[in-house]
């Protein structure tokens, strides 16, 4: 096996597949990256049984046809740390891997392609193409409001609902909710569901761009499968029950506020200054034509901020964790924010005011 590659073209492929790679496995050849030579195309593989992403990159020169894998982090650094516009020849020697770039020259430990797992690939139950930026709007929209370490292990994940001629994206971490609906050219006759790990989700969401490139998506009973033209991202789904997240929607709330979105992300900023360290709890006070936002912590500090909104009906106070409203108004582009509240006791909906696609549930916090 032998080949040259330029820095540039080598380098980001190398950190998206090396980025899959755990540091910590139990398998050896887990923490290596698959190389495979095929006619003027060299392909790299990266996986940790859960997610398995491949990248292709293009030789501009012909090379010795074979497969290895190489430590992924080591070989990650190296190129790194090689200057802009450097040519890296890779050449096999034994069970070694030899690097060399102008003066530098760097030995690398191989193993056995043969012991490097493949993601089996099950029977597709769905298959459909779309723009790239349609994938990253979803992931971008909604991924906040993932669950991080839950018991509840559905819930550290997404949903990705099929429906005819739509796409939809639903998070949740049992206080929050976010969901974004996109047009996509798919016919299904029935809704199909699949709950994405969260790592694969991280994952898919540095590959895809805001581009009008189509991917491939390809859905199977255990597998979702996103195909680009320089990648391809294959992930275990999540077997679980996904909440039913319609349920959870408010319905019925009577008070409406459109708040200035910049002004309101800046407010819940500066009083979460002062929020409680570890409840993040601020009061929203709304009277006609203004809301104020009040935290305090027990070492009997205050924040209060006030913000002119569109508002007139009865006052009203509730309590809301501000990570998750400041979460909301980074996500959002409009330039106001639709807030649907009905009582103290009840779930805010925020919204984009005209056409948005996306919608995000709060629950209220006793404070």
């Amino acid at each position: 096996m032998k080949f040259v590659v330029s820095r540039e073209a080598l380098l980001k492929p190398l950190q998206l597949v090396g980025g899959v790679v755990e540091r910590r496995q139990t398998l050896p050849v887990l923490s290596n990256v698959l190389m495979v030579i095929d006619g003027e195309q060299l392909s790299l593989t990266g996986t940790d049984l859960e997610v398995e992403i491949v990248a292709r990159v293009p030789l501009e020169a012909p090379a010795d046809a074979g497969e290895v894998t190489v430590p992924a982090r080591k070989l990650v650094d190296i190129c790194r740390s090689l200057p802009e516009g450097a040519n890296i020849e890779f050449a096999q020697d034994e069970q070694r891997m030899v690097v060399k770039s102008g003066r530098s020259r760097f030995t690398l430990s191989t193993l056995p392609a043969s012991d490097f797992p493949n993601v089996e690939d099950g029977p597709s139950d769905l298959q459909f193409a779309c723009p790239q930026r349609e994938i990253k709007r979803l992931i971008e929209r909604t991924a906040f409001a993932m669950a991080q370490q839950d018991v509840r292990y559905y819930l550290n994940g997404m949903l990705w609902e099929v429906k005819e001629g739509q796409l939809r994206a639903v998070a949740t971490d049992g206080h929050r909710m976010a969901m974004c609906t996109r047009p996509v050219p798919v016919s299904v006759e029935d809704t199909i569901q699949a709950i994405l790990p969260r790592k694969g989700v991280l994952e898919l969401s540095r590959l895809v761009d805001d581009i009008d490139d189509t991917v491939d998506v390809t859905l199977s009973a255990n597998h979702i499968r996103v195909a680009t033209g320089d990648y391809t991202f294959t992930s275990k789904l999540v077997d679980g029950k996904f909440p039913d997240y319609e349920r959870v929607l408010p319905r019925g709330g009577d008070k409406v506020v459109f708040g200035p979105r910049s002004e309101l992300k800046q407010a819940f900023g500066r009083t979460a200054i002062l929020s409680n360290e570890k409840y993040r709890g601020v009061r929203l006070l709304l009277d006609d034509g203004v809301m104020t936002i009040v935290a305090n912590n027990p070492e009997q500090e205050e924040a209060e901020e006030q913000v002119a909104v569109d508002y007139s009906g009865d006052s009203l106070e509730m309590g809301f964790n501000v990570s998750y409203l400041q979460d909301v108004a980074n996500v959002i582009s409009a330039d106001h924010i639709k807030m649907t509240l009905s009582d103290a006791n009840s779930s805010a909906l925020l919204e984009e005011p005209e056409d948005g696609d996306s919608l995000y549930v709060v629950m209220p916090m006793r404070l």
